[in-house]
């Protein structure tokens, strides 16, 4: 699989989402440090916040294949600039999060991914799983099986 970094700011949804995207059951936790798994690189919301953190973003996404921009269906605004994805020199998708939470605005956090540069946008429902295997199916590369075919291989 491609490895991906998730960015964002805080309570945007990524450690949940690096659940989600794990099989793991889904619990709060409070990202203090970078977390580097095989194909997920989950990053705390304070990288992103704090300019003299953020440069360490850049670190992480030159060992991934795609940063993923995740912005909260529920956010009041957006802590991307416009036109930001040209700054990284990899494939960049944006990721709206919490998609059924009171208060969501799809159209709304999907534009500001757009303004980013994102071409690419997921919509994703982490505790229901809702957009999650597109995500999988996206970071996909030739040979790979993913958890769904494999428990079809095992039942036959």
């Amino acid at each position: 699989m491609k490895k991906i970094v998730l960015i964002g700011r805080s309570e945007a949804g990524k450690t949940t989402l690096t659940q989600a995207l794990r099989g793991e059951k889904i619990h709060y936790h409070k990202t203090q440090y970078v977390n580097n798994f095989d194909v997920i690189v989950d990053t705390p919301g304070e990288y992103a916040q704090t300019k003299g953190l953020g440069h360490a973003l850049a670190l992480y996404t030159y060992e991934s294949d795609i940063v993923g921009l995740l912005v909260a269906a529920t956010e009041p605004y957006c802590l991307f600039p416009p036109c930001i994805t040209c700054m990284a020199n990899r494939e960049v998708v944006g990721i709206v999060t919490k998609i059924h939470e009171p208060g969501a605005n799809l159209a709304r956090a999907a534009s500001w991914l757009q303004l980013t540069g994102c071409e690419k946008i997921f919509y994703v429902d982490s505790k229901t799983q809702e957009g999650v295997p597109e995500i999988l199916e996206y970071l996909r590369e030739e040979g790979d099986v993913m958890p769904w075919e494999r428990e079809k291989l095992e039942s036959q």
